[in-house]
């Protein structure tokens, strides 16, 4: 009974009563009995608390800006692109087998023809930082290498055929098609020399694929490529953003952007039950609530969207069987992810504000640092574009501002690089999925090319 009621006080007792000797002895044992990491955090929680700048019009104004900022993410990006992106990666493990995987795209697969699946699937997508981690978590954890994953996560961001275009027509020829070329290479770049680092670690990988049966097959080939190509163009044409232009193809895209959703939506339903074994009432039951949610909200697409991952939630909901294992994995990536992404988005609001508005980190200090073409210049730039959050094509009406106020072309073309494929949310994501140590080789990766190729591209 002593024992459990031993404590630092009664540790500090004992010092009194005892002689010089047992007096340290007894200090020792105060010391070991203090919980130094909680007292530790508590003191630092207390002295953050204390000094809080509140009241501040910096301050206040940034912590404003953290909040709009997460507002606009949750409006713009969770609905449209990470929903659709949780049920695509829930489809790569529910459907797609491992050892199918490994053939196309793991460490033993053909270097050309994993790198050229994982760049072309990635820049296909034409998505933003965040919405591509879902999907880099579906393959990459399914067995793919970690060299054509690695590709696959920067081209997916960094390849945007319709920001290309806007680069150049914005910015210039020149450093469009210096966009262009740095982000294939890239891409391909990255994905080399992350499976040359750990490839003591993906030859475990490719002594594992040898013990793999062969792909069974489920279905024919063709029906799951349909399946996920229609899957693919929900999140492209329901993202699909407003071109420069009021004329010409991107412009006709982007006018009947729905009605392509639409449609897309239709062959995908049709695959669900015809080769899925979805429930025909489940599927109608949702289209008529997409139905419902477009009549009754005509100028809010976002709610009939809603609607229709509402209706395929409930189509997953079966007590076992592939869509069951669908539905629990499209859960699984959505509760891990969707709060560490909103939790840095509020993060990187806070220090760097919105496009156009400032955070605790001025902008003039942006400015300043990236004139020029120096080394630091490009480096900078390279490291605020990786940690700055860009939606997809914000970035170009960004540039077009820095540039307008001095920045150098060659550190312009390093923030153009660095910045789609990385962000402060999709770091704090990418450290649970493939930890932390490769987390940090990869944003290196991409600083550091995006800064050479920055300070070539600008003293040219």
């Amino acid at each position: 009974m002593s024992d459990q009621l031993s404590s630092p006080g009664s540790a500090a007792a004992s010092v009194r009563a005892a002689g010089p000797t047992d007096s340290r002895t007894a200090v020792r044992s105060l010391i070991a009995a203090i919980e130094w990491k909680p007292l530790a955090a508590i003191l630092a929680v207390f002295l953050a608390a204390f000094h809080l700048p509140v009241g501040t019009p910096r301050f206040d104004n940034a912590v404003m800006e953290s909040l709009h900022l997460v507002k606009w993410y949750a409006r713009e990006h969770v609905v449209l692109c990470l929903l659709p992106a949780f049920f695509i990666a829930g489809a790569i493990g529910a459907f797609v087998s491992q050892a199918s995987v490994m053939k196309y795209l793991g460490p033993r697969a053909p270097k050309v023809l994993a790198y050229g699946v994982a760049s072309v699937s990635g820049s296909v997508l034409a998505v933003c930082s965040c919405t591509i981690l879902p999907l880099f978590a579906g393959i990459y954890r399914m067995g793919a290498g970690l060299g054509p994953a690695a590709a696959f996560l920067y081209a997916g961001p960094a390849i945007n055929v319709l920001a290309i275009i806007l680069t150049a027509r914005i910015l210039g020829l020149e450093i469009g098609v210096a966009r262009t070329a740095g982000a294939v290479i890239f891409s391909i770049l990255v994905g080399l020399l992350m499976h040359w680092i750990y490839r003591r670690e993906e030859d475990g990988k490719v002594a594992a694929a040898l013990l793999l049966p062969e792909p069974p097959a489920a279905r024919p080939l063709h029906q799951v490529i349909l399946y996920f190509a229609s899957m693919v163009a929900i999140l492209v044409f329901a993202n699909w953003g407003k071109p420069d232009s009021a004329s010409g193809v991107w412009h006709a895209i982007y006018a009947s952007k729905w009605l392509l959703t639409a449609g897309a939506a239709t062959v995908f339903a049709v695959t669900l039950v015809v080769w899925f074994g979805a429930r025909p009432w489940k599927v109608v039951a949702s289209a008529a609530l997409v139905a419902a949610a477009a009549l009754a909200f005509p100028g809010e697409p976002m709610v009939a969207f809603l609607a229709g991952t509402v209706g395929l939630a409930m189509v997953t909901m079966e007590p076992e069987g592939e869509l069951a294992e669908w539905g629990r994995l499209t859960w699984g990536y959505a509760k891990q992810i969707i709060p560490l992404l909103l939790g840095g988005v509020l993060v990187a609001g806070l220090l760097l504000g919105r496009p156009g508005h400032e955070g605790l980190i001025p902008t003039a200090w942006v400015e300043r640092a990236v004139g020029g073409n120096s080394l630091a210049a490009n480096f900078f730039a390279s490291v605020a574009g990786a940690f700055m959050y860009f939606a997809t094509l914000t970035e170009v009406p960004i540039m077009q501002g820095l540039m307008g106020s001095g920045m150098g072309k060659g550190p312009a073309l390093a923030l153009l690089l660095a910045g789609p494929a990385l962000s402060l949310p999709s770091m704090l994501v990418l450290c649970r999925i493939m930890g932390t140590g490769k987390t940090i080789v990869f944003v290196t990766l991409v600083v550091v090319l995006s800064t050479l190729c920055g300070l070539i591209y600008g003293n040219l």
